[in-house]
């Protein structure tokens, strides 16, 4: 057999840890195999040749993409381009449908098979997309089980493989050591607060989250806050809301290190996003928040977008509000105050989302690599 040549495109730094552990996956397989396209650092230190960075790519909001559609739509016809001449065994789009579906459907055309990993999630919104996923795609691989017979009733082959975050937390946290690797006081209770990965969820969140410190410290005296930041410059414009507070509580910001804060916490307080997940996979009690700008918020009514009861992945796994989950105007600094405090001073509400929390992470954790290196494999050309 040749050597199998993989196009790769990822969108975002979750899509760059999904696409490394593919691509060592296929390399057990394969050892000799090439693999190129849009990467980040993970997929660079697994071998994968870059064509561009992922950071072309890491974009939020209706507003910042119509913005940057121009470029966008030039680099993805760079990528066709290029595949098109180099011919890939198999592409791999690794989330960010709103980019890759569309050079999908035209490498498809051209003969080149696909596969989609991470679903669209035509479950929460546009459930039209699945038409032209359908013309893009010869597979789609799941991370959550309740999506592969969403796709399959529409005729497109799907395959469950679980998550890889699963498998890599499968050990229980330890919260002592966390807390040490902050010089923390080992004693509780301490809230964690994440207001998200980019600058439009940080200012958004980043005062309420702030207004609900200080209401909480009023009535706890004895709660601290940690506050791990994604990227310095997160920590930076984080460092500037808090300096100007007028009323917030001492915060430790962290550089970084969310996994570790998440474990060192007794409650969070955070965004809607991956981070949920992580949360979860990591037995730490929640509340989410979540908050997009007017514009996309009324866009997303007037067109009928949101599909779901939930955004949160804890409460979308769950089937039921699993956490409290608070959107828009009801994500302010009383309530969210309020459901932390409950969560810090009742033992059985903390039981009752981690006892849940289990039994999710077992459903997930089914060594997702691997089985998505071999649903890969099958479709490579004998």
């Amino acid at each position: 057999m040749a050597t199998p040549r993989f196009a790769l495109v990822a969108g975002e730094a979750s899509g760059d840890q999904l696409a490394a552990g593919l691509i060592q996956a296929l390399r057990e397989r394969y050892p000799e195999a090439e693999f190129e396209g849009v990467t980040g650092p993970r997929m660079e230190q697994a071998g994968c040749h870059s064509l561009a960075s992922i950071s072309e790519l890491s974009l939020f909001g209706i507003g910042e993409v119509i913005g940057e559609i121009p470029r966008l739509l030039a680099l993805r016809r760079r990528l066709y381009r290029h595949f098109r001449e180099r011919r890939p065994d198999v592409f791999i789009g690794i989330d960010a449908p709103a980019f890759n579906t569309g050079l999908e459907r035209r490498l498809k055309r051209s003969g080149i098979i696909t596969v989609h990993y991470v679903c669209p999630t035509i479950w929460a919104w546009r459930e039209g997309r699945v038409h032209s996923i359908r013309r893009a795609v010869d597979r789609l691989l799941a991370i959550f089980p309740f999506e592969p017979a969403l796709f399959e009733r529409h005729g497109i082959d799907a395959r469950y493989i679980g998550h890889p975050l699963a498998d890599e937390l499968r050990q229980a946290p330890d919260q002592s050591s966390a807390r040490r690797t902050f010089g923390l006081d080992t004693r509780g209770p301490w809230v964690g607060l994440l207001p998200g990965s980019r600058h439009s969820e940080v200012t958004r969140l980043g005062p309420r989250f702030l207004n609900t410190a200080a209401w909480l410290k009023r009535r706890m005296p004895e709660v601290r806050f940690i506050a791990p930041m994604a990227t310095p410059a997160i920590y930076s414009q984080f460092e500037q809301m808090l300096a100007a507070h007028p009323d917030a509580p001492p915060v430790k910001l962290v550089d970084g290190h969310a996994r570790e804060a998440m474990c060192a916490a007794d409650v969070l307080l955070l965004a809607s996003g991956t981070a949920t997940l992580e949360a979860l996979l990591l037995r730490t009690p929640m509340v989410v928040a979540y908050a997009v700008s007017g514009a996309n918020h009324a866009l997303a009514r007037v067109l009928r977008l949101l599909k779901t009861d939930y955004v949160s992945m804890p409460n979308l796994l769950a089937g039921r509000e699993l956490v409290p989950e608070l959107l828009q105007s009801a994500a302010e600094p009383r309530t969210m105050g309020s459901l932390l405090h409950h969560l810090l001073t009742s033992a059985d509400a903390r039981l009752a989302q981690t006892t849940a929390f289990d039994a999710i992470h077992e459903r997930l954790a089914l060594g997702a690599n691997q089985r998505a290196a071999a649903a890969v494999a099958e479709l490579v050309p004998a």
